[in-house]
């Protein structure tokens, strides 16, 4: 139905019957309502400009929005193109999550190359999830990627626990371009405390401290926050550098807030002489919720239309052949098992990707947000939104987070008032934390009854209804 054009209007080239746009106004209101969401942080009260016209809160949710539509379109891509059925999508996030957090904290790789290696790493491992689709599907195959959902979780908490902390939360640093170069630099020696201004909201200072020339034994290097507190070197935003001995040479930190800070370099009672340079260096931060929004909302997008365009391919007609009959796609020549493991991959990419943001943006990893209840809820999303259509992940998502961050909060009150006294031999207490359920299988139910193919089937049939007008036919 999306290829129907508005009455009138005709494709003359081949080139143009290949068009996603298929005309000029469509495409000014896709460039139109890109170009908004990308201003909207600018009208917020953490925004650059300082305007409050946007609350912070509609920035946060649009960012977590962004995120779990990337998740969700690589499950359209598994589920509603190729139809595999897939209950292990909130464990490959995890995947990419703690894959990107370690890369970033252990190895040294920077949020820009952590991004896409966790990524490959998400893949690889759904290739592995996705082998059992060659002999089973359906409920079967489901039963196989549940297997996925409990086996992940265990390795990443108890084999895997020195590397993500197990139960334990995982702090993340934030991502950063730069340093672009040391703007100040001091060569100190002795017994010295050097004190400076430093500290901004994006534009933070990247102060190092290395130590160049020594006889003797090492000096203790201290970083001073405003407060006049020693940094701890367990700190995240802080690198410590070492010898083979295990001899601290150098130290790097962050400095995000804005005060006066002071570097202390002490010498050991068995030193003799050393030398340490300190050199301080700007950096662009994406630290706060305003500047990670301009990472999340342009992938978000990027992928989105990605997804769009592989649909379009060999391979993506290729999975919607399996989809409809696996037998008539095998007998047509297509190579049905290699083309199911291409969806499991592709699926699993976009949700390390999800994972990769969703740790970034919280600067903090637990493993209970990524139980099998988040593998349910995302399936929610699909059907809601509407499986197999462009723009079933974003219907999806959208209703959902709308629904329990807007909805249900704004009703929850005067449904914990009001059935209590309907169901007076019900406990309260029951009632009262039973309310957010209750609400979301209710919209999830209503939909599978009222529209099963989802909103982006409904919104498909008003776009046709729009360009065949004044025509009723």
């Amino acid at each position: 139905m999306a290829n129907i054009n508005p009455a009138g209007v005709f494709d003359t080239t081949y080139e143009e019957d290949m068009l996603i746009d298929r005309t000029p106004r469509g495409k000014l209101w896709k460039n139109l309502a890109f170009a908004a969401l990308l201003l909207a942080p600018l009208l917020s009260a953490s925004g650059p400009l300082g305007l409050d016209l946007i609350g912070d809160q509609y920035i946060s949710l649009i960012s977590r929005i962004g995120i779990f539509v990337i998740a969700v379109q690589g499950l359209n891509l598994l589920v509603g193109y190729t139809g595999q059925i897939s209950l292990g999508h909130a464990a490959f996030i995890a995947i990419g999550a703690y894959a990107s957090a370690i890369l970033t904290r252990e190895l040294g790789f920077s949020f820009w190359t952590a991004l896409p290696a966790s990524a490959i790493a998400t893949g690889l491992i759904g290739l592995i999830f996705g082998l059992p689709s060659l002999r089973v599907k359906g409920f079967y195959l489901a039963m196989a990627t549940l297997a996925a959902q409990f086996i992940i979780p265990w390795v990443l908490r108890y084999p895997l626990e020195d590397l993500t902390g197990g139960t334990r939360p995982l702090s993340v640093p934030a991502p950063m371009i730069g340093p672009f170069g040391a703007y100040a630099e001091d060569r100190v020696s002795g017994e010295t405390a050097l004190a400076f201004e430093a500290g901004d909201r994006y534009f933070v200072d990247v102060i190092s401290v290395e130590v160049v020339a020594l006889s003797g034994e090492y000096p203790v290097i201290e970083i001073l926050n405003p407060g006049g507190d020693a940094l701890p070197y367990g700190d995240f935003n802080m690198t410590v550098h070492e010898d083979a001995a295990g001899n601290v040479t150098g130290l790097s930190y962050i400095a995000r807030k804005a005060g006066r800070y002071q570097v202390a370099v002490t010498g050991s009672a068995g030193a003799s002489a050393y030398e340490a340079v300190l050199r301080r260096g700007k950096a662009l931060s994406f630290a706060s919720d305003t500047a990670m929004y301009y990472i999340i909302v342009p992938l978000s997008v990027l992928l989105m239309f990605l997804a769009r365009n592989i649909i379009r391919t060999r391979t993506g007609r290729a999975f919607i052949s399996v989809r409809d009959n696996d037998l008539a796609a095998e007998l047509l020549g297509i190579n049905v098992f290699a083309t199911k493991l291409r969806a499991f991959f592709l699926s699993a990419v976009y949700a390390g990707i999800a994972g990769c943001l969703l740790a970034f943006e919280r600067n903090s990893l637990s493993l209970d947000a990524f139980q099998l209840d988040g593998s349910i809820e995302m399936l929610a999303m699909l059907i809601i939104g509407g499986a197999g259509y462009p723009l079933g992940a974003l219907f999806g998502v959208t209703f959902i987070r709308l629904l329990q961050e807007a909805a249900i909060p704004t009703l929850r009150p005067w449904l914990s008032d009001l059935l209590p006294q309907l169901f007076p031999f019900i406990d309260s207490v029951n009632i009262t934390s039973a309310i957010n359920p209750i609400l979301f299988g209710g919209a999830l139910i209503i939909f599978l009854v009222l529209e099963p193919r989802g909103i982006a089937h409904r919104w498909e049939v008003f776009k046709v209804a729009w360009k065949i007008r004044p025509y009723a036919y």
